[in-house]
Order: structure tokens, then C-alpha cells, then sequence
């Protein structure tokens, strides 16, 4: 099949503004549907529309993206092996990674960020369903207008560059230096000792949790590990398994009616919301199936909430990278019970969206580099509220 390409010349002077897309997939239908909606959107323009990884990687440099959602699988070159070389080629590239929602793509996809991908995002099975459509545009089009914009506001550009390895604290390929860090006011330590660790986190989150459930084993002794992750049934499955190695502690998706045990990580499961309920003298895990909070579900907001009736001000909850504001009232209720909010900063953010709502909203006891937490929990944990 030839390749199809959808851009023309057009004066710079009228579209530098647009976040420039190449769409990468060997559905004909699938690049025509996503390269219509790009097309719809004021501030982002579809610059290549193309059929395999290989076709990609001899573009990049004619069409210069800021943005490509690459297909996982296609001919020729696949998108997991096209991935470090469109990298190589141009670092500050965002790679958002689509597939179809099984697990064998969704380890892809998770392998894909510890590459340097910067999202993902799982196609409808399909595009007749109008409702399941509708969500993958939605989802689609935030991704690449937040994760493009801050690209395009990037001020270094590296021509030739392998991504950086999984698990560093700087920030991810295509992602900008970060702006001096705006003087907000930082509240007191709860007095409390915390019973209870609660983390937030949506797009950037499976690599920061993994550095960080790497490193705060002794908080995870010490009590249980409640994660909402933004994510789709299936990778939450993976998720969860990966945070087990990682931290090699136990963890899974969380089971309705199950109690919740100190040593424990437990993830909430793709398409549920989490909530915490006391059955007794126990903590208990009681899943939703509500209509999304945030445009989120699972969102970090219910599961922050409801753990207010069970442990009232000895919470500590964390709020790490993501898209939006979940966690931000979650949070300001845990604050106002006694309980302590930490927020990534966003210099380490892939996107600072729900920890900087955070911040803005006053209500962070600390606000900390991803490398710099693991540490800061675990003396406080210890008994240090400094």
C-alpha cells in the first residue's frame, strides 16, 4: 500500500502554534477516523498520516511531528520497534503507544514507557460503537493536546539521543525543562501517625510508581498501600504484577469485600472506582461501579474520600503526575480531617496537572522531585513530621 501523506505546504507564520501530529497505524479506517479528529481541533494539525513504523522512522525528520500515536502492531516495523529509533532521531518526540485492549498490548504498551514512550492509549475493539468511540476521542485528543503543548513549549531540542532509561528522576524524553518552581505556601505535617499510605497518580504514573514502590518497602511493612492509578481493565491487571516485582511486596487489584492488611499494595482495578469501608474492627475495600468522577474511572477522588471514615486524620497521601485535577478535593478533605498531602513536583512531572492542582489549592505538606519521596515517606513514616 502506498503511503498516504495528509500535509501540505503551509506558511509557518499561520500554524506554528498547531500541535503537529503523525498518526501511524495499518488500519486505512483507523488513521482516516483519528486524522478527522485531529483536523476538527483548532490547535493541532495532522502533519503525516502513514501506515507502518517503517514508513515513520524515514518521514520523521520531512514531516518533523511534535506528537505520533503509533499502532503497536503493524507490517514491516511494528510500533514497539519503531519506538527507540523515531527516538533516536528526534529525543523530544511524544510517543503516545494504540493498541487493542489485550494483554499482550498492554505489556507492550507498559514496555513501551519504560522506553521512552510518554502514554498510551487503548483503541475501542470497535470503532461501530458509538460510546466506546467517543471516549477513545476524548482520550485521545486531551493526550495530545497536553503531552503536544508541553513539547512544543520546550526550549531544548536534542537532534540524535537515546531516551533516558526507566526509572530516572529526570524528565521524560519530549518533555521541556521545567520553569522555576512558583512560591506556594507548604501546610504543617499532620500530628497524627499515619495508618494508611494513598497514592494518586494518571498519565506518567506506571514509571513513577514503579520508582517509587521500589524504595519505600519499609513504609509498606509498616501499613497498607492504596494505588488509583488512571487506567483501563487489563493494564491494571499488568500493573499490578509489575508493582509486585518492583517492590517485591504483594500486590493486585483490589477485590470488593476484601480487608485491607499492613504489607499489602492494592491497586484499583481498571473501570471501578476504589473505595475504603470498615466492615467491623476492618478496613475493607469496596469497589463502584458509578458513573466516572473526573471523567476518570477508577478516580483518585473517591478512594482519598472514603478513607476519611476509616482513618480519619492518619492518612498520608501522595499526588503524582497526571492529566486534570483528580486528587485535588480528595486531598483538601484529607487535609481538613489532620491527614497530610505530598505532591511530585513538576520539574519530574510528565504532566503537572493533578499535583500542581494540588499545590495551587495550598494544601501540600511537601512538594518534592519523584526521586525525592520515597525518602521523605519513610522518615515520616518513622515518626519524622518535619
Amino acid at each position: 500500500m502506498s503511503v498516504a501523506l495528509t500535509s501540505t505546504a503551509v506558511p509557518t507564520s499561520t500554524r506554528s502554534d498547531k500541535v503537529r501530529v503523525m498518526v501511524v497505524d495499518d488500519s486505512v479506517v483507523i488513521r482516516g477516523m483519528i486524522s478527522r479528529w485531529i483536523g476538527a481541533e483548532p490547535d493541532m494539525e495532522v502533519v503525516a498520516s502513514l501506515r507502518t513504523g517503517l514508513d515513520a522512522v524515514n518521514q520523521l525528520e520531512r514531516v518533523n511531528p511534535d506528537v505520533a500515536v503509533l499502532d503497536i502492531e503493524m507490517p514491516d516495523l511494528d510500533g514497539i520497534s519503531a519506538l527507540p529509533q523515531l527516538l533516536a532521531k528526534k529525543r523530544d518526540l511524544v510517543i503516545i503507544m494504540a493498541s487493542t485492549l489485550t494483554r499482550r498490548n498492554a505489556e507492550i504498551s507498559l514496555k513501551a514507557l519504560s522506553l521512552g514512550a510518554s502514554d498510551y492509549i487503548p483503541k475501542p475493539e470497535s470503532t461501530r460503537e458509538a460510546t466506546a468511540a467517543e471516549t477513545f476521542r476524548h482520550d485521545l485528543i486531551q493526550k495530545i493536546r497536553h503531552l503536544g503543548a508541553k513539547a512544543r513549549r520546550s526550549t531544548v531540542h536534542t537532534a540524535v539521543s537515546p531516551p533516558l532509561a526507566p526509572g530516572h528522576d529526570k524528565p521524560r524524553p519530549g518533555l521541556p525543562p521545567a520553569a522555576a518552581p512558583a512560591q506556594v505556601a507548604r501546610r504543617s505535617f499532620g500530628l497524627l501517625q499515619p495508618k494508611v499510605l494513598l497514592i494518586g497518580s494518571s498519565t506518567g504514573g506506571p514509571q513513577a510508581l514503579m520508582t517509587l514502590v521500589a524504595e519505600i518497602g519499609p513504609v509498606i511493612d509498616r501499613v497498607p498501600v492504596l494505588i488509583t492509578q488512571h487506567m483501563p481493565p487489563t493494564f491494571t491487571t499488568i500493573l499490578a504484577e509489575h508493582l509486585a516485582r518492583t517492590s517485591k511486596r504483594p500486590a493486585h487489584e483490589g477485590i470488593d469485600g476484601e480487608s485491607i492488611k499492613p504489607g499489602q499494595i492494592y491497586l484499583a482495578p481498571g473501570g471501578r472506582h476504589m473505595r475504603i469501608a470498615r466492615h467491623g474492627i476492618d478496613a475493607t475495600i469496596a469497589l463502584d461501579d458509578g458513573p466516572p468522577v473526573n471523567f476518570c474511572k477508577p478516580a483518585v477522588d473517591p478512594m482519598f474520600t472514603s478513607a476519611i471514615d476509616v482513618w480519619q486524620g492518619s492518612i498520608m497521601s501522595v499526588i503524582l503526575t497526571g492529566m486534570g485535577s483528580d486528587g485535588m478535593r480528595g486531598g483538601k478533605d484529607i487535609v481538613a480531617a489532620g491527614g497530610s498531602v505530598i505532591a511530585q513536583d513538576e520539574a519530574s512531572s510528565v504532566v503537572w496537572g493533578m499535583p500542581g492542582a494540588a499545590v495551587h489549592a495550598g494544601i501540600c505538606a511537601a512538594v518534592l522531585p519523584l526521586n525525592q519521596i520515597a525518602s521523605k515517606l519513610v522518615r515520616v513514616f518513622a515518626g519524622d513530621r518535619s
